[in-house]
């Protein structure tokens, strides 16, 4: 039996192409099963150096507009590291990918002068190739996916295009894995808030309607998000949440 996504009978092409397009279709369904971002970002890695064409090693870098740069997801401590040193230096083909929009490729570190701090400790994590593609930009939120490679001059044109065809199904998996993550979220809040509702409507005898402007007047009150009041309300059998944001649960 043919599997989903696979091409018809009379379809012809090359065999590399083929087999690509397939890996990257197998890949996209593997990923979009998997309901946790942390998950779709693990499985990236560990897929993008059998995939790209040089890679030796796989990261995927986040941060925030001109704040702290972590890896989310490493094939090894060694891309770890490497983030770790585009954090300290404040400059590396990472950053540059994620803040300009733009893949960036480095045939030897130790060499480019496009980050001379950066290049200066090179020996550190034993890489000479980098290849950097943005992977998703989400408000303030970016990302990029890293490839390296221990010997200089490694990625090249084709492993820019594979590279890139990879970026694209991976940011769909993690976008959508995102958005379910945070749908989780909330309907977490609700069901909470449902809970706090059901306790004050039970205590006072009042409607849906006057418990919950309870909870919205509490939240109101002690600057605290509704569904932490509610949380506070469920766990103690209080309303106000002020004691909890002091640290006297």
């Amino acid at each position: 039996m043919q599997r989903p996504g696979q091409p018809s009978a009379q379809a012809r092409g090359g065999s590399v192409e083929d087999d690509l397009t397939r890996r990257l279709a197998d890949l996209a369904r593997d990923m979009q099963r998997q309901l946790d971002s942390d998950a779709v970002m693990d499985i990236i890695v560990s897929a993008a150096v059998g995939t790209v064409p040089g890679a030796e090693e796989a990261s995927i870098s986040l941060a925030q507009r001109g704040r702290r740069v972590e890896s989310a997801a490493a094939t090894s401590d060694v891309p770890r590291r490497f983030d770790e040193l585009q954090q300290e230096t404040r400059q590396g083909p990472c950053m540059d990918s994620m803040y300009e929009h733009e893949t960036v490729r480095v045939d030897d570190l130790a060499r480019d002068q496009r980050w001379p701090e950066l290049a200066r400790r090179a020996g550190e994590i034993g890489m000479a190739s980098m290849l950097c593609v943005q992977l998703f930009v989400e408000g303030d939120d970016l990302g990029a996916m890293n490839l390296l490679a221990r010997r200089p001059g490694v990625f090249t044109d084709e492993s820019e295009r594979i590279a890139l065809m990879f970026a694209s199904h991976a940011a769909v998996a993690v976008a959508q894995a995102r958005k379910l993550n945070h749908l989780g979220t909330a309907l977490a809040s609700r069901d909470l808030i449902g809970q706090a509702k059901g306790v004050l409507m039970e205590r006072y005898k009042i409607t849906a309607d006057q418990a919950f402007a309870l909870l919205a007047r509490a939240s109101q009150d002690t600057n605290i998000k509704l569904h932490e009041v509610a949380g506070f309300l469920t766990r103690t059998g209080e309303l106000t949440a002020e004691r909890e944001r002091d640290g006297h649960s």
